[in-house]
């Protein structure tokens, strides 16, 4: 599985990044997608936050035929809990860490990076940072599901990480039972989860994306 690349968005005023927030795009999509969400976040004017929007490989997906397209792994059958390869998952959890490690490595201290996910990199961004090995400042889970709650190792410098899970409860493509299963599980772990659900499809919307702005400026304020 190749790495293609990340799009990276600095700060607009030119100064240099002092938190850095990931975001990892859905299915057949690119770090393209979420780009329009980081002047919709209205983040104040003395915020220096980098992003991080990697592409995913193109892979086979079993669910669309066999069908080639970005992926950060195959998803094998649409059952209730989703059967996905976890080999696949799991190394593209591993680049999404070396991408952390790498911010770490220019100075950014953990404790301000945020990792992000949207539907099937929401299940990448589950598995990479309650597996990251020192401290990260939050992680966000958009219309999505926990793959690997059965097969994970915790890591414990994560276990009081910031969890926001948020839904909507129309969403006909990773249903909203999905979204708040991962919640619960990951509740009953121990962690302490935000669960928020809106009146949308597979999407954002508005109010959500208020929402997000309101919580990144929280955990990086």
């Amino acid at each position: 599985m190749t790495a293609p690349g990340e799009l990276i968005i600095e700060p607009k005023d030119g100064q240099p990044a002092d938190a850095c927030v990931f975001i990892i795009h859905g299915l057949g999509a690119d770090g393209h997608d979420f780009e329009p969400l980081v002047p919709a976040l209205a983040l104040p004017k003395d915020s220096h936050v980098r992003f991080i929007m990697p592409h995913a490989p193109r892979l086979p997906v079993t669910i669309n035929g066999g069908m080639v397209m970005p992926a950060w792994y195959d998803i094998l059958a649409m059952d209730l809990g989703r059967r996905v390869d976890e080999s696949q998952l799991k190394k593209s959890a591993k680049r999404i860490q070396a991408l952390i490690q790498e911010q770490i490595d220019q100075g950014i201290d953990s404790q301000r990076i945020i990792v992000a996910g949207f539907s099937q990199g929401g299940a990448v961004a589950y598995h990479a940072a309650l597996t990251f090995p020192v401290p990260l400042g939050g992680l966000l889970a958009m219309s999505t599901y926990f793959a690997t709650a059965d097969n994970i190792d915790l890591a414990e410098a994560n276990r009081q990480i910031p969890v926001e899970v948020q839904h909507g409860n129309f969403d006909p493509i990773v249903p909203e039972s999905l979204g708040r299963t991962g919640a619960d599980r990951l509740k009953a772990m121990g962690y302490s989860v935000n669960y928020r659900q809106y009146p949308m499809a597979h999407a954002l919307c508005p109010q959500q994306v208020n929402d997000i702005g309101k919580w990144l400026s929280a955990r990086l304020g």
